[in-house]
């Protein structure tokens, strides 16, 4: 009889990490969750079979919380508060992890967090493990269709986004009729969503996300969720555009109810291919 696959997880905020342990638990993996306070949904402790609370910054502590429940394999996923980054306390071990760090973003934070891992043993996996359905392809996922000068818009706001993203300002851009309204940077999508929106005032406003290039699975990829629709309602936003392949759209139903009711476009585009690969 073969032994049971435990992975852990390390949780931040949102629906990405309860997404997962619903995945991990239909193929019967045993899941250990590392969660921080103020930040992981307390309402996952009973979904998944260990749980301990952290600290943001406890890294000696949630390694040896893997190794003592036989943690092997692990998956990132979830946000931390971005000014998290700017009020961390953290252990020894960390203090010299990000004493040898040039730049403080979240590839090269979670990178040195996955190298440590790895020190001690522990295989950090993609985020997007098990849940390959999520990653739609080129086309109209939900909502409305767009027009051809959508279309355009779209790719028109893919290849800005690419732009900044390979900068590692932000993944995101709001885009109108060719110009940029907003691009999002350490404040997060929302805000840059609710500054957009203003800008746009509300009329063929798109919000577009993208992967960076050579984009790193194992942590900050691209996700849109209900709470990215409802941003997009509040501050008139008509379409959300994501990179296909590479955006995790999580909450599904919910995210297509919330795009009928309130009409906005959820269409999917080929960077490789931004005219024709969304049509």
């Amino acid at each position: 009889m073969s032994e049971e696959r435990t992975i852990g997880i390390i949780a931040g905020n949102g629906i990405f990490p309860a997404t997962f342990v619903q995945a991990a638990r239909q193929r019967g993996v045993r899941t250990v969750m590392a969660a921080f306070k103020g930040e992981t949904e307390p309402e996952l402790e009973p979904e998944v079979d260990v749980l301990e609370w952290f600290r943001v910054g406890q890294l000696v502590k949630m390694i040896k919380f893997f190794q003592r429940e036989g943690v092997a394999e692990c998956v990132m996923m979830g946000q931390i508060a971005p000014n998290r980054l700017f009020d961390l306390r953290p252990d020894l071990r960390l203090i010299t992890l990000l004493a040898k760090l040039k730049e403080r973003n979240a590839e090269s934070l979670f990178g040195a967090v996955a190298e440590e891992l790895g020190r001690e043993g522990i295989v950090v996996l993609p985020s997007t493990t098990f849940l390959e359905e999520y990653l739609p392809g080129p086309g109209p996922v939900f909502g409305p269709r767009l027009n051809e000068p959508g279309l355009e818009d779209a790719a028109f706001g893919i290849r800005i986004a690419k732009e900044v993203s390979g900068l590692d300002i932000g993944q995101a851009v709001v885009v109108r009729e060719g110009t940029v309204l907003a691009v999002e940077a350490f404040e997060g999508t929302n805000k840059c969503v609710q500054r957009g929106g203003e800008l746009g005032k509300g009329k063929n406003v798109k919000l577009v996300k993208v992967s960076k290039p050579d984009q790193d699975l194992r942590f900050d990829v691209p996700v849109v969720g209900p709470h990215t629709i409802r941003a997009c309602q509040e501050a008139g936003v008509s379409a959300v555009v994501m990179e296909a392949h590479k955006t995790l759209v999580l909450g599904m139903e919910e995210v297509k109810g919330l795009c009928e009711e309130h009409k906005i476009s959820l269409h999917a585009v080929d960077a490789e291919d931004p005219v024709t690969g969304g049509r």
